[in-house]
Formats: C-alpha cells, sequence, structure tokens
C-alpha cells in the first residue's frame, strides 16, 4: 500500500489567552473558505505523484494572493506604511531558500523558492527587483500589496485606538508519495513594526523547519519568542533526540520556548502545523484560536 499524501496549512493564530489545545478537541467539519483554497491547491500536486516542496509552495501562493491573509498582496504596515515581507521553505532534505524584506516579487514564498533553486546563498534582505525578473518571477509595484483595510488598521493602531496585533503568518506542511517532508511559511509581519524587523518565518529552524523521517513544521504568534526558542526546531529536536511523538513535541515546543517568554507584558502566544514521517498532522497552538485546513477523505476539515 502506498503511503498517504498529507498536507495541512494554517493562516494565523489568535492572541486572546494563553490556554494550551490540541487538535482533537476543536476539530469540526465546518467550511472556511480561505483556509480551503489554500489547502485545495495542494492535492493536484500530491496527489500527480509530485514533490512535497511544490505541494506547500502551491498552498502559500494561493494565501499570499488573497488580500484577507498578511502575506503577500494583503500583509501589515510598517510604522512608515510600507509591506515588508518574509518567507522560507525548507525540504526534508535538509535544503532551505528564505527572504526577509521582500520588497517586490509578488509571491514572496516563490521568491524564497528561487533562491533555494537558483541562489548559492540560503538567506536574503530584500533582493533587488531586477534579481527577481532575473529568476522569472512576477513583480509588482509597492502600492500593489498595500490594500484600504491595512492603511486602515494602521491609522487605528498608530492613534492608540487598536492594539498591534501580532499574528497573522501563513504556512503549509506536506508529506508526499516517496515520503518526503516539506514546510513553507510566509508573512508581512506585525503592524507598525520598524523598518528592517525580520520575524521568525525566515529563519530556518525558529518558524520553519523540515527533516526527512522525522517533521515538517511551521510556525505562526509571537515572533521575537519563536525566534529566541528556536521553536521548529525544537519541534524536530524532541522527537529526534527525545523519541516524543509528535503532537508531544509540538507541545511541549510552544510551552517551555514560547510560553515562557514574555511579549507586551503577557505570556507570548501561538501555534504550528506539523505533519511526522508516518503521516501524522498535528495542529497545536497555545493561544486562543488557530485557524487551520486539512483534508480528510476527499473533504476539507478545518480549525478555528
Amino acid at each position: 500500500m502506498p503511503p498517504r499524501r498529507l498536507r495541512s496549512v494554517h493562516d494565523q493564530s489568535r492572541r486572546r489567552s494563553a490556554r494550551p489545545h490540541s487538535r482533537h478537541p476543536r476539530l469540526r467539519r465546518q467550511r472556511s473558505a480561505p483556509n480551503r483554497r489554500g489547502c485545495r491547491e495542494v492535492p493536484a500536486v500530491l496527489d500527480a505523484g509530485g514533490p512535497a516542496l511544490d505541494a506547500v509552495t502551491a498552498s502559500v501562493v494561493a494565501m499570499e494572493d488573497d488580500p484577507l491573509f498578511n502575506a503577500g498582496r494583503g500583509g501589515v504596515l510598517t510604522a512608515k506604511g510600507t509591506v515588508e515581507t518574509d518567507a522560507a521553505v525548507m525540504t526534508g532534505h535538509g535544503r532551505a531558500g528564505a527572504v526577509c524584506c521582500s520588497r517586490h516579487a509578488r509571491n514572496p514564498i516563490r521568491l524564497a523558492r528561487a533562491i533555494l533553486a537558483m541562489s548559492p546563498h540560503v538567506l536574503l534582505c530584500d533582493p533587488p527587483e531586477q534579481v527577481c525578473r532575473d529568476w522569472g518571477l512576477e513583480v509588482e509595484p509597492p502600492e500593489y500589496f498595500v490594500t484600504d483595510a491595512r492603511r486602515e488598521q494602521l491609522e487605528r493602531v498608530l492613534a492608540g485606538r487598536h492594539q498591534a496585533p501580532r499574528h497573522g503568518t501563513v504556512g503549509a506542511v506536506a508529506r508526499d508519495y516517496h515520503g518526503h517532508l516539506a514546510a513553507a511559511t510566509s508573512t508581512g509581519g506585525i503592524v507598525a513594526s520598524a523598518v528592517g524587523r525580520i520575524g521568525d518565518s525566515p529563519v530556518v529552524g525558529a518558524g520553519t523547519f523540515a527533516r526527512d523521517g522525522v517533521v515538517a513544521v511551521s510556525c505562526t504568534g509571537d515572533g521575537e519568542a519563536f525566534l529566541q526558542g528556536l521553536v521548529a526546531h525544537e519541534v524536530d529536536a524532541r522527537m529526534r533526540l527525545a523519541g516524543e511523538p509528535v503532537n508531544h513535541a509540538a507541545m511541549g515546543a510552544l510551552t517551555d520556548e514560547v510560553s515562557s517568554r514574555v511579549t507586551d507584558g503577557a505570556p507570548a502566544t501561538g501555534g504550528l502545523i506539523a505533519v511526522d514521517a508516518s503521516g501524522r498532522l498535528v495542529v497545536c497552538h497555545v493561544s486562543a484560536s488557530m485557524l487551520a485546513a486539512w483534508p480528510d477523505h476527499g473533504e476539507v476539515l478545518t480549525s478555528v
């Protein structure tokens, strides 16, 4: 019997509490159009025998193109009203590509993929427009990425009428027909951040990680906490070195490395999605909720 082809996507965690949740108590057969859109980009790739890296990239591209998400077009604005996006991809073979402060590529995740394939480097900061064009990527002017909703949000935050949300990353993990794993993560960062601020999403081991035979992880939440805790790699280490199952490793990493840190005077919050070498999917968070989607016998399930 061939191995199952599994994938999961997330688009944010919501910071209202720091209570731990596992996937199962909140599993619901409900339909969430934005999450389903990202998840449904994947089956055509995996069911045709395509690689996990293609699958997670396609899923994240769909979410980057939707202005509802804090990634690509519709990303949150810096304090100066600009959009600076971060993204990363990693394969279970141990290869990765990442970008931070991207301003030109229509799809930052495709830029990260191009860095993996065409650059001797792993992480580039603000690659020039011409580099993006040379790599065959679509580029857009700055105004493409800025939406009216994000302008209004920034105005409220700067005026002190609204607390700046710190979550909103999108991501995907997958295991393909051959058992290979991959993870992809993309974000617009946090509202009213300093220009040049970099979170965990493009940092391999912090917000994105994959290792064949172990796990693929994509994170969302208070980026500074995930950076300091190297949360994505911590999940891998707990599984590989301590023999923990993926659900225990994920919750342990979040509890020990995220909830234990303080952001804005309160315990940091966030979550992650992961798939292990056997195909077990986990949606895990230490926040009030986390939006995620995954396939189940031809139907797309979502959790909130």
